[in-house]
């Protein structure tokens, strides 16, 4: 273009006002690239911590109890029947965990599941089995663990009531626990309860 057009092109655009844009937006994939420091320490927080344990049993504080020595814990409300027919071993064991052998934090574990999956499971009755101990060795580890299994029991809520078992369940070496009826067994009950009424008529 020669400076006569430059001349005509300059003149034609002096009377254009130049507008002001507004900064672009950036979209797409560079603007998804960008990250939230914070947000991504969180994440990764999350990702590493250790997931919360929601048994709230403690092993610290127990006393550790005789071999020979009953157990024996009725929550308010309990009927006293129905502790003695617990106490009797008339209601049989629909399960049964054993600690022979087991450390308290072993145990720990084992009875707060046992007595969860027990409860959710819709069972009312199971045995727990905690040992006398034959040796010395074995009798002072049986002795924390019935001390264990008697604090225990005590601060889990579906139990009800425990007491120690018949000779012919373990004697004191075992505990019968009975547990609350679980809140889908109340439902089913009220179900077969429903079904099985006859509509009342007046007439």
């Amino acid at each position: 273009m020669n400076s006569d057009g430059d001349d005509v092109f300059s003149e034609a655009m002096s009377d254009v006002v130049r507008h002001n844009s507004e900064p672009r937006v950036e979209l797409g994939r560079k603007r998804l690239a960008r990250k939230d420091p914070a947000l991504e320490h969180r994440r990764r927080a999350a990702a590493l911590a250790p997931e919360r344990d929601r048994n709230a049993l403690t092993e610290t504080g127990i006393t550790p109890l005789d071999a020979w020595y009953v157990l024996s814990f009725q929550r308010p409300g309990v009927q006293n029947g129905v502790f003695r027919k617990l106490k009797q071993g008339r209601y049989e064991a629909q399960s049964r965990l054993d600690l022979h052998r087991m450390t308290a934090q072993i145990a720990r574990k084992e009875i707060f599941e046992f007595i969860e999956e027990s409860y959710s499971y819709g069972l009312r009755s199971v045995l727990i089995i905690h040992g006398k101990g034959e040796s010395k060795a074995e009798q002072a580890r049986s002795s924390i663990l019935k001390g264990c299994v008697d604090q225990w029991l005590r601060d889990l809520e579906p139990v009800l009531a425990f007491h120690s078992a018949q000779p012919r369940d373990g004697g004191t070496g075992a505990a019968y626990v009975l547990l609350r009826k679980s809140e889908d067994k109340k439902r089913e009950n009220r179900e077969k309860f429903a079904k099985g009424r006859v509509p009342f008529d007046p007439d």
